[in-house]
């Protein structure tokens, strides 16, 4: 018999599927080289099993996170044998079987990057994204997994739902997609969801979140902690109290009352996560705080952690480098949820990053069509696209500045937010027997970055026109390429 949170048979009767999505421009949003239209992953592999091209691949001259470069040999989706490229005479490295050379030379190589903030929009808002468009936009970004938030049309509150999320992105091939399950029933913040079902389910759910929306009922969010302590999942709460943020446009301050925008004051998110952190300390469940923006913040999930409260927190790269006084435009790119701060608060982000205060770098993927943000300020829609400008925006701040050195960077856009969302065979080190989920960076393809290189269906991006402090040369993804010479393969 079902258990309470899962629906009896005659209930399942009649239950939609997702219609069959188009993708928009599915071919010509990738770019065309000069060898023409790049083959697709599903292809490629349809291709290497139809003639019997399964040998190795190998990684020429990449440097491990930025130390020594080495030639890496990759079979069967593992990394079965480093060299230093100073050495010669591997066997291996030499042999008939290897299927495809890829130049490295000159880059950086870290595992896979793994996003545990991502809008996907599929079902319900195919105009914005789909998951076939945002699994290319996270391949060209260096991800190997995105965790798909559950703010869709319908709600991804069911097992129905999360597992049909979880076989388009098994069918795009390009990235794990691994589904976020909503913490309550339509993300109204009134009754649980389907919890239990979710987490048994095909898709194997392990975080909840209602992202978007605050589950502000104390009493409910209580409840969702408890519930996923007994399969050891975590809920990951989008810190907004909604009273506090009525009508909000920006961060509440001086410049918000020069420009008249209703302010979003900084305690709206501050005592969520105060909140939260007791009641996750209370219950000895497992807490992740979503797009931490503020000082204040940062303090209080500091001081949870030293109380030994199992909490974790992210950050978005626009919140550490973009700072409020780029509201003063009125150009609503930088309209966001939480809204970008001040130039203090960026400060106390970074330092929390590097202090490990916040464990992890998430985009916050967040993709709208032209006229959702091609209007007034008012009017327009909150969220950015970040999936393929993360890596270059944590590189230029952390990197440039020598915060933080590449297995740093690795750690926190890879290894950790792999373990806090359970994702097997992701985030694990550039070393003989990892599963190979690599990204190589290339310093050297620097540039200002154009619309036209997004991939994804959404040009959203604060950074058009920025220079780029590089790009991803190549992806693999389970042994197989994914991203081949900055284009998709």
């Amino acid at each position: 018999a079902p258990r309470p949170d899962e629906p009896w048979p005659v209930n399942l009767r009649g239950c939609r599927r997702f219609p069959s999505s188009r993708h928009r421009g599915a071919g010509g949003q990738r770019r065309q080289r000069t060898h023409g239209v790049p083959v697709s992953a599903s292809r490629w592999r349809w291709i290497a099993g139809r003639w019997g091209l399964m040998g190795a691949i190998v990684l020429r001259g990449g440097a491990p996170y930025g130390l020594d470069p080495h030639d890496i040999v990759v079979e069967d989706g593992v990394i079965t044998e480093m060299t230093s490229s100073n050495q010669s005479g591997s066997d291996a490295l030499d042999a008939e079987g290897v299927e495809l050379e890829l130049d490295a030379s000159g880059c950086t190589v870290i595992p896979g990057l793994v996003d545990l903030h991502t809008h996907l929009r599929e079902p319900g808002r195919e105009d914005a994204e789909t998951i076939a468009t945002g699994s290319q936009a996270a391949a060209m970004g260096g991800f190997t997994c995105v965790h798909a938030m559950a703010n869709t049309s319908p709600v991804a509150d069911t097992a129905g739902v999360v597992e049909q999320v979880w076989r388009r992105g098994v069918e795009a091939g390009i990235v794990d997609v691994r589904p976020v399950g909503a913490v309550t029933v339509g993300l109204k913040g009134e009754q649980l969801a389907e919890l239990g079902a979710m987490a048994s389910s095909t898709a194997s759910v392990r975080v909840f979140s209602d992202d978007g929306l605050c589950v502000h009922d104390p009493l409910l969010m209580r409840r969702a902690l408890e519930y996923v302590k007994t399969f050891d999942g975590v809920v990951a709460q989008h810190a907004q109290d909604p009273r506090l943020t009525e009508a909000a446009q920006m961060n509440e301050g001086a410049l918000s009352a020069r420009l008249g925008l209703a302010g979003w004051p900084a305690v709206a998110e501050e005592a969520i996560i105060a909140r939260d952190v007791l009641l996750a300390e209370h219950v000895g469940s497992r807490l992740h705080v979503c797009h931490v923006s503020t000082a204040g913040s940062v303090e209080v999930i500091r001081w949870a952690k030293a109380r030994g409260i199992p909490v974790t927190a992210e950050v978005t790269p626009h919140h550490l480098l973009l700072t409020e006084e780029l509201v003063e435009s009125f150009n609503p790119i930088y309209k966001v949820n939480p809204p970008l701060r001040r130039a203090e608060d960026v400060h106390a982000l970074r330092e929390a990053v590097v202090e490990g205060t916040i464990d992890i770098i998430a985009t916050d993927h967040a993709p709208h069509p032209r006229e959702d943000k091609d209007c007034e300020w008012a009017a327009a829609a909150m969220g950015m696209v970040g999936l393929e400008t993360a890596l270059g925006i944590a590189v230029e701040v952390f990197i440039g500045s020598g915060l933080l050195t590449w297995r740093d960077i690795a750690d926190r856009m890879s290894t950790i937010p792999a373990r806090i969302g359970q994702v097997p065979d992701q985030g694990m080190p550039i070393a003989p027997g990892s599963a190979a989920n690599i990204t190589v960076w290339d310093p050297s393809a620097q540039g200002p970055l154009e619309v036209d290189a997004l991939v994804g269906k959404s040009g959203n991006s604060p950074y058009l026109g920025r220079r780029m402090p590089g790009t991803v040369r190549h992806v693999l993804f389970r042994g197989r390429p994914s991203v081949v010479d900055g284009a998709l393969a």
